[in-house]
C-alpha cells in the first residue's frame, strides 16, 4: 500500500507542462537540517547514475547506504517515463497545474529554501523532450539553479506518508473485520445462490437514445444518454440520473447504466460539458486554460435538475406517463459525487475550503483537494442545489471533504451510499469517504469499500494507471470483472430500496451479500450501514489522538 501511495503521488504530479527559455543547469543538490547542509555535485550524480561509479564528494554519503539501496537510486535516477512535454506544460500553466508545482515547490527548492515551482516546471518540460522521455537525472541536470530539500519540511512530508498510509490500512482491515462482524450478526438465513444473481443483465430488453438539449437560461448545450427498457415494470418506472467524473464521458459508463435499465429502471446520463474528456482534450491542444471550468461546480447540479425537467416534459408523449419523477435516484462518479452530494443537501462550505485548502498538510497527498481548491476561485457566495425530486443518491469515490466539510455533509439526510476504494490515488478513502459518511446524518447509510479498487474502471478509464501500478513490482490489481460484479450488484440493490421502493432487496444491501459476492476472491468486497457508525468514529477519534490531529 506504502508503494502504491508514493508511486501514485509521483505519476500524479508528472502529468503536464510549459514553454521554456534556456537557462544554466544546476550545479549542486544540497540537503539540509537545521544548521546542517550537504551538498552533491550534480555532475557526481550523474557518472554515478551512468557508470555507477563514485568520486570523494559522494561516497561517503552512498556508503551509508545497502548495496540494494545503491541499486534502486541508480534505477530511480535513469528510470525513463515517457510523458508528453506540450502536453504536461499545458497542465501545468494551468490553475491546477500552478497548484500541483506550489505544493511540490516547498520540497524541492531553490537554493535558500525558496519555493521552486517554477524551476520544478521548466526542468520537467525540458526533460521530457528528450530522448526516451523524463528521467529524474535529466530533470536535475534541467533543474535551472542549485536545486535545495529542505530536509525539515521533507521529513515532515514523509512522517505525513506515513500516517496516510497507516490510515489507509487500518480504515481497510476495520471495513474487512467489520463486515464478517456483521454478516455473522445478521443471522442471514438468506441462500443467495438461489435467491437471484443481481450481477448478471435483467429481463428487461434495454433501447439506448441519445438527446440534445440545451438550456437557455444558461446558455447550455449537451447531450444526454438515455437507456429505457422496451416494455415497463408493473407500477411506476424507477429513474436514476447519472453523473460522469472529470474528464470523463457518459459513454464510458454505458454498461453499468443497461445494467439497471434490463431490472426495469430508466437511466440518464448527462454530458457536463465544462468538466468532460473533450473539454480537457481541448485544453491539451490549446482551446481552454484549464482542465475544466471552474463554473462547473453550478452548472453540474444543474444539469441533473434540468434533465429531471426534461424527463417531466417528455414523461406524457414518450413514456406513457409511467415515470416516477417525484423519487429520483442521483449516481456520480468523482466529480459526479460531488454532483449528487450537493443535490442531496450539502453546500460548498467556503470557509472550511479555504481552512482545508491553505492549512491541511494532508493536501499535499489528496489529489482530490487540487480539484476542489479550485472552487475557491467563485464567488464565496452559499448556493443550495437541493433537489427535492432526489430522494437518495450513490456517490462513487466522490470528492467532497474540502468542499462541504462535516457540516455541510451532516445536511444530507436522504439514503447514501457511498463507495470507495482501497487503491484509490484520486480520491483516497481515508481523506475523502471515511469522516463524510461518518458525518451524514443519513438514517440509510451505507459505506462500501472495494479493496483494489483505483477509482475508474481499469477496463474503461485506464489513462495508464494499470501500468504505472503494476510497474511497481510486487503491485497487483483485482479483475475488472469482479469490481463490475460488485458495483452492478450493490447499485441495483440500493436503487430497488431506496428509489423503486421494493423492500425485497434488502438482504441485498446487507454484509452477507458482500461476503457472498467477494467469496473465493482475494480483493474482498466490504459494506457497513448506519449501525457501525459508533465504531468508525471511534477508530477516527482513536487515529486523531494517535497522532495528535485536530477533529474534523
Amino acid at each position: 500500500m506504502l508503494k502504491v501511495f508514493r508511486s501514485s503521488f509521483v505519476v500524479g504530479f508528472l502529468l503536464g507542462l510549459v514553454n521554456v527559455l534556456p537557462v544554466r543547469a544546476a550545479e549542486k543538490l544540497i540537503l539540509t537540517y537545521g544548521s546542517l547542509k550537504i551538498s552533491m555535485p550534480v555532475a557526481s550524480l550523474k557518472t554515478y547514475a551512468e557508470t555507477g561509479q563514485t568520486d570523494e564528494s559522494l561516497s561517503p554519503y552512498l556508503n551509508m547506504l545497502s548495496q540494494s539501496n545503491r541499486d534502486q537510486l541508480r534505477a530511480l535516477l535513469t528510470k525513463q517515463i515517457p510523458i508528453d512535454p506540450v502536453r504536461t506544460s499545458r497542465f501545468l500553466n494551468s490553475a491546477m497545474g500552478e497548484d500541483v508545482l506550489y505544493r511540490m515547490g516547498k520540497a524541492i527548492t531553490i537554493e535558500g529554501n525558496i519555493n521552486g515551482k517554477y524551476a520544478i516546471r521548466s526542468a520537467i518540460v525540458q526533460s521530457a523532450f528528450a530522448p526516451g522521455g523524463f528521467t529524474f537525472l535529466g530533470f536535475l541536470e534541467k533543474y535551472p539553479t542549485n536545486l535545495e530539500l529542505p530536509g525539515e519540511y521533507v521529513l515532515d512530508l514523509t512522517n505525513e506518508i506515513a500516517i496516510a498510509i497507516d490510515g489507509t490500512k487500518t480504515f481497510v482491515t476495520k471495513m474487512r473485520q467489520w463486515t464478517l462482524e456483521e454478516a455473522k450478526e445478521e443471522n442471514n438465513t438468506v441462500d443467495y445462490d438461489k435467491k437471484g444473481d443481481l450481477e448478471s443483465m435483467g429481463k428487461f430488453e434495454v433501447k439506448q437514445e441519445t438527446w440534445h438539449l440545451e438550456d437557455v437560461n444558461r446558455n447550455r448545450k449537451f447531450y444526454v444518454l438515455v437507456f429505457k427498457p422496451t416494455t415497463y415494470r408493473e407500477g411506476l418506472t424507477p429513474v436514476i440520473i447519472f453523473s460522469h467524473g472529470l474528464a470523463s464521458r457518459p459513454d464510458d459508463f454505458v454498461a453499468r447504466a443497461k445494467h439497471l435499465a434490463s431490472y426495469g429502471f430508466v437511466v440518464a446520463m448527462p454530458q457536463h460539458p465544462g468538466s468532460d474528456l473533450q473539454y480537457m482534450q481541448d485544453m491539451f491542444a490549446g482551446y481552454h486554460a484549464n482542465i475544466f471550468d471552474v463554473n462547473e461546480f453550478i452548472d453540474r447540479p444543474l444539469d441533473i435538475s434540468y434533465v429531471i425537467d426534461e424527463l417531466e416534459r417528455r414523461n406524457q408523449s414518450e413514456f406513457a406517463g409511467k415515470l416516477d419523477l417525484k423519487r429520483v435516484g442521483a449516481y456520480g462518479h468523482s466529480f459526479g459525487g460531488y454532483t449528487v452530494l450537493s443535490l442531496a443537501g450539502a453546500r460548498i462550505n467556503f470557509d472550511q475550503l479555504n481552512q482545508s485548502c491553505n492549512n491541511d498538510k494532508f493536501a499535499m497527498f489528496n489529489a482530490a483537494s487540487i480539484l476542489q481548491c479550485r472552487a475557491l476561485a467563485l464567488p464565496h457566495q452559499s448556493r443550495d442545489f437541493r433537489d427535492e425530486r432526489v430522494v437518495a443518491v450513490i456517490a462513487a469515490n466522490p470528492v467532497n471533504r474540502a468542499l462541504f466539510g462535516r457540516q455541510e455533509i451532516s445536511r444530507i439526510k436522504i439514503p447514501v451510499l457511498i463507495i470507495s476504494g482501497s487503491y484509490d490515488p484520486a480520491t483516497p478513502p481515508v481523506f475523502e469517504q471515511v469522516g463524510s459518511f461518518n458525518a451524514l446524518k443519513s438514517s440509510k447509510k451505507y459505506l462500501l469499500l472495494a479493496e483494489g479498487q483505483a477509482h475508474v474502471d481499469l477496463s474503461v478509464l485506464d489513462g495508464g494507471i494499470t501500468s504505472s501500478v503494476e510497474s511497481i513490482g510486487d503491485i497487483q490489481l483485482p479483475n475488472p470483472s469482479n469490481l463490475h460484479k460488485y458495483f452492478d450488484s450493490i447499485a441495483l440493490a440500493f436503487g430497488e430500496v431506496h428509489v423503486a421502493q421494493n423492500q425485497a432487496y434488502l438482504p441485498y444491501l446487507e454484509s452477507a451479500y458482500a461476503v457472498f459476492l467477494s467469496k473465493g476472491n482475494e480483493f474482498k468486497l466490504n459494506l457497513i450501514d448506519q449501525n457501525y457508525a459508533k465504531e468508525l468514529n471511534k477508530e477516527i477519534i482513536d487515529f486523531q489522538q494517535k497522532y495528535n490531529m485536530k477533529p474534523w
